[in-house]
C-alpha cells in the first residue's frame, strides 16, 4: 500500500517562504517521478512542480519559475518544495503525487498514481 504524507504547510506573510515536505511509503517511489500540485478554492487542482527519479529533469508551471525549487532525496523516499518569494495567489492545498514507475514527467493530474491527502499553504497580503 502507498501512503504520502505532506507537512510543512502554514500560514505566511508574502514574500516569505515554505517548505513543504512529501515522505512516501511502499515501493511505488522506486524508479518513479514525484509531483506537486495544488487547488486554490474555486479552481481545479493545477499542476506546480515535478521531479524524475535520478533528479535529471524538473519541470515548472510557469507561475513559479525561479521562485519554487523542487528536489527529492530518494534514500529517505521524500520529496521537497521550497518555495519563495509567496505571493497570495499561491494560497492552496498543496499535494504531492507519484507517477510510479515511469520516467518521463508530465503534468496531467490523471498521469499520476498516488496522491498525498494535501497541506495547507496560506499566503496573507
Amino acid at each position: 500500500q502507498v501512503q504520502l504524507v505532506e507537512s510543512g504547510g502554514g500560514l505566511v506573510q508574502a514574500g516569505g517562504s515554505l517548505r513543504l515536505s512529501c515522505a512516501a511509503s511502499g515501493r511505488a517511489f522506486s524508479s518513479s517521478v514525484m509531483g506537486w500540485f495544488r487547488q486554490a478554492p474555486g479552481k481545479e487542482r493545477e499542476f506546480v512542480a515535478a521531479i524524475s527519479w535520478y533528479r535529471e529533469f524538473t519541470d515548472y508551471a510557469d507561475s513559479v519559475k525561479g521562485r519554487f525549487t523542487i528536489s527529492r532525496d530518494n534514500a529517505k523516499n521524500t520529496v521537497y518544495l521550497q518555495m519563495n518569494s509567496l505571493k497570495p495567489e499561491d494560497t492552496a492545498v498543496y499535494y504531492c503525487a507519484v507517477r510510479s514507475r515511469v520516467s518521463t514527467i508530465v503534468t496531467t493530474l490523471r498521469g499520476y498514481d498516488y496522491w498525498g491527502q494535501g497541506t495547507q499553504v496560506t499566503v496573507s497580503s
